[in-house]
């Protein structure tokens, strides 16, 4: 099965990857995404990777098991930041499959209440690029508040998919790494007056929307009309509040952004693994 954008570009296949003559591809899925539990799996020609992971080991076993995938085809973990719905299922997966997992110092010291012991933990500084055979991860920094927090880019040939997510404010660093994304998962958080008026009490509220906190709906659709035009051709929200937002309200800020432009958009449910995509150049 392979549904194609009208570009021929970005696909959603449960077929093999393939390596095609302009280029590795990119295959990502999202497994989760909610404040439960959030993974993305990551796949090159000859690199699976893993990054975040907030589910139990059994949980993770059948979502993979859902997409056609097996934890043994896991070559390494990429954590995000030491937050619970990241970091939870990491050190038994780790213990359990033997497979590093890449922190920044910050991070880790962190995380060790939430992971225990993770026997073969790898640090790196955010700005650093990590390299899985023909996969590589383009860290940068972000604001969040966690210790040291990054988000990544993934190239593999001319092929590049950016995670924007987890941050309260896109900055110019954060713009520039995401420029020549051609795919993107996309933090669309909250919706502004949804949080106000909603249940949350004023500290809460303060938290999620400062620098510090979360993509809303109008940051994700301000980002997105800054890279159309460009690269980009899809994008998947990701981190959709279930108490402050809507899927439909965030996808109709995104399709906003997009519109004109040869950009696919998919919102990634909280609680089931999204369609598998592959990015080409």
């Amino acid at each position: 099965l392979l549904w194609f954008y009208q570009s021929g570009r970005v696909t959603h296949s449960t077929g093999s990857l393939c390596k095609r003559k302009d280029g590795f591809v990119i295959r990502f899925t999202v497994l989760g995404s909610s404040s439960s539990a959030n993974a993305v799996l990551v796949e090159s020609a000859d690199a699976c990777i893993l990054v975040d992971n907030g589910f139990t080991f059994k949980k993770l076993t059948e979502t993979l098991t859902g997409i056609n995938r097996s934890v043994e085809e896991i070559e390494a973990v990429l954590v995000t930041h030491e937050h619970s719905d990241h970091v939870n299922g990491v050190g038994i997966l780790a213990r359990k499959m033997k497979v590093p997992v890449f922190m920044t110092r910050g991070c880790a010291l962190a995380a060790y209440p939430r992971t225990g012991e993770i026997p073969d933990l790898r640090h790196f500084e955010s700005g650093d690029t990590l390299s899985f055979g023909s996969l590589s991860a383009i860290s940068f920094s972000v604001t969040h508040d966690a210790a040291d927090p990054v988000n990544y880019v993934f190239t593999s040939g001319n092929a590049r998919l950016g995670l924007a997510t987890d941050f309260g404010h896109c900055s110019q660093l954060a713009r520039a790494r995401l420029r020549d994304v051609h795919a993107l998962i996309v933090e669309s958080n909250y919706c502004p007056d949804m949080l106000r008026t909603g249940k949350y009490p004023p500290q809460l509220q303060q938290r999620i929307r400062s620098r510090m906190g979360h993509l809303s709906n109008l940051d994700m659709q301000a980002l997105l009309r800054e890279l159309c035009g460009g690269s980009l051709k899809l994008v998947v929200l990701s981190h959709i509040s279930r108490d402050n937002n809507t899927p439909e309200i965030a996808r109709s800020f995104a399709e906003e952004a997009v519109r004109g432009y040869d950009v696919a958009v998919h919102v990634a449910p909280p609680d089931r693994a999204t369609p598998t995509f592959e990015v080409y150049p």
